[in-house]
């Protein structure tokens, strides 16, 4: 039989040869490293059966494919080292996640920290004893039978689920089985490179009124140096964490009386504004109208734009006088209010509001982490109303000035997607047409490389998402721009077009920044706290060394206030070394250390977050110094 490679080239097999056999017959390298295959488009073991005329292409460890079914082979090794450690225990499902896999059990009691060394054990074990691994094809009813003889319980509900008469896979390693779709690797013996991290709780099938799981948590990789990478990246990310470094920089704190909802302190809220003040004024310069609207709308408003029925159950709701209200999610249909305030020409267009506008969102209390998952979070939002053949032209200057403030924030890597058209949606199949034509085209003509997120669009338009890398690799996604042709119409919004008839104007939903919080929070994790120059909420403190130099710190102090610098004063009676050393610790970018001779020769000692020592300086020069460095980033 005939086989076709992904190059182009083909190879022929014998009758009845599988992927491993095509991998071998191309070299024996090729053979020890594949661990399955894709045949016309759909994943398969090495054991499967090729036939006359199959694509076929070999997956290896190293692709993201192959990790991703070590990852799930990894998933079952755990599941079965546990049941050995813990005879009685169910397992449920264990998919593939971000960096790794988990498993759900159900268990007589909760694993503990001790337990996971023990299972961790176990699972290397197994691996050493190189078992085969099979896959097994049963009638539905019989693979019920079995797992309700076994006490699986979990599993026999899982497949009843499948229609009657379908033939379910199971894959056996060893005398140990599980339902799975599969492909899986070969032999136990490719999974040598995991970690167990940590148990926490889960529902059965997510559902807060069903039985509560154990959830074990996993990473696994293909190679020890990954691994050893992986955990090195994890102990640096703890260092960074926001919540943490929150508490030693004295930024912000959250508290059980207010969940979801941050408390600022005065360096945290400096950051806050720096950030906010950066976007305002990009905003101005890039002609948009900032704008305020009620935290409190009418469900009526709501039931109109649509978000009544997709986000009901997300809402804060409230009633005062037998009136319904929502404290308003998101901010687009008060925009749209504003709009409609006035009879805009089609010369008037595009017209851009923007508003920091704080949304709250009824998140539930498991998800809820830091500054990265709030109830009440504020958006840098704005609203452009255009006609159709503006929508080229704006989408294209928002990527423009997108790519401009990440790199001003110290992000040089942006990764794009573009999300369409949901299954649940509002809005004819025509104006999704147009609406994800134009993000195509916005970013076919920027020559922007993107992804595709297919029906991931917002329900009322398709969406361009920009995500950020960190410096420790991470991807968080954070700007969106998206095509609107359904909302405006729904709440009347209209413009006296060139024909002088009445149009529908469309609507781009845009953020650069997203939540605010949220942002500020990446920002702390990228920096680990040691904000640039221009953001940093203390720029520079004095340190006087005795007594005698407080008066000349305060007027050094005063003298860069007065040159809009944000600087404290450090008049504590404590040695200089000391206060530098907790300064240091507070991520102060520049300590400015007074004795006699600097109050007497009016300057400065300076020394910097990285202990240097800058030399000793007029205060005038100082001063013009930090004007040059502010002015670096503007």
């Amino acid at each position: 039989m005939n086989i076709q490679l992904p190059d182009g080239s083909s190879r022929t097999l014998a009758d009845g040869a599988t992927a491993y056999d095509l991998a071998a017959d191309i070299g024996p390298g090729l053979a020890k490293a594949t661990i399955a295959a894709l045949v016309n488009d759909r994943q398969v073991d090495v054991s499967h059966i090729l036939h006359d005329g199959d694509k076929v292409s070999l997956i290896t460890e190293k692709s993201e494919e192959g990790l991703e079914i070590i990852r799930h082979s990894t998933s079952h090794l755990m599941a079965m080292a546990v049941q050995e450690v813990f005879p009685g225990a169910q397992v449920t499902i264990g998919p593939v996640i971000e960096d790794g896999f988990y498993y759900d059990f159900a268990y007589e009691r909760a694993f503990t920290p001790e337990d996971l060394t023990k299972i961790e054990e176990k699972m290397r074990e197994i691996s050493n004893r190189k078992l085969d691994v099979s896959r097994e094809e049963w009638d539905r009813d019989a693979a019920i039978a079995h797992f309700e003889g076994i006490g699986e319980q979990y599993k026999a509900k899982l497949i009843a689920r499948i229609p009657q008469g379908e033939t379910v896979s199971l894959y056996r390693q060893g005398e140990w089985a599980d339902l799975c779709r599969g492909p899986h690797v070969p032999n136990t013996a490719f999974l040598k490179h995991f970690k167990l991290m940590k148990v926490a709780g889960a529902y059965w099938e997510g559902n807060s009124d069903n039985e509560q799981l154990q959830r074990i948590y996993g990473t696994a990789w293909a190679s020890k140096s990954d691994l050893k990478d992986y955990l090195t990246r994890l102990e640096e990310a703890e260092k960074r964490d926001h919540r943490k470094l929150a508490r030693s920089l004295d930024l912000f704190h959250l508290q059980e009386e207010a969940p979801g909802m941050v408390f600022w302190h005065p360096n945290g809220w400096s950051i806050w504004q720096s950030v906010e003040n950066e976007i305002r004024s990009v905003m101005q310069d890039h002609g948009y109208k900032e704008v305020k609207t009620p935290q409190i709308v009418d469900r009526k408003l709501w039931e109109k734009s649509g978000h009544w029925d997709k986000f009901r159950d997300e809402m804060f709701t409230t009633n005062t006088e037998n009136r319904d209200y929502a404290i308003k999610p998101m901010n687009c249909p008060c925009h749209i209010q504003i709009f409609n305030q006035n009879l805009y020409s089609h010369r008037d267009l595009p017209l851009r509001l923007a508003e920091f506008g704080s949304c709250h969102r009824k998140e539930p209390s498991g998800t809820l982490h830091g500054l990265m998952r709030l109830r009440n979070f504020v958006q840098d939002d704005a609203h452009i109303f255009c006609t159709e053949a503006q929508i080229q032209d704006e989408v294209c200057n928002f990527i423009d000035l997108t790519y401009e403030v990440y790199k001003r924030f110290g992000f040089e890597e942006v990764i794009i997607f573009l999300s369409d058209r949901p299954e649940n949606r509002v809005g004819t199949d025509e104006q999704w047409d147009k609406a994800e034509a134009a993000l195509h085209q916005a970013l076919g003509s920027k020559g922007i490389e993107y992804g595709e997120n297919k029906g991931e669009g917002a329900f009322y338009g398709p969406k361009i998402e920009f995500s950020l890398k960190d410096c420790l690799g991470r991807v968080w996604q954070c700007g969106t721009i998206q095509v609107d042709f359904s909302m405006p119409g729904r709440l009347g919004a209209v413009y006296v077009a060139e024909d002088s008839s009445r149009q529908t104007p469309v609507m781009l939903h845009r953020a650069i920044l997203g939540s605010m919080e949220r942002f500020i929070g990446i920002l702390i994790e990228h920096h680990e706290g040691r904000f640039p120059f221009w953001l940093a909420p203390k720029q520079a403190v004095v340190c006087n060394i005795t007594d005698a130099q407080a008066d000349y710190a305060r007027e050094v102090r005063d003298a860069m206030h007065q040159a809009g610098f944000r600087v404290d004063a450090d008049l504590r009676n404590e040695k200089v070394g000391y206060k530098v050393r907790g300064l240091t610790l507070e991520r102060v970018p520049f300590m400015l250390v007074v004795g006699d001779r600097e109050r007497e020769e009016k300057t400065v000692a300076v020394r910097n977050l990285k202990g240097e020592n800058l030399g000793t300086m007029p205060l005038d020069a100082w001063i013009a110094e930090m004007r040059r460095m502010q002015q670096e980033y503007e």
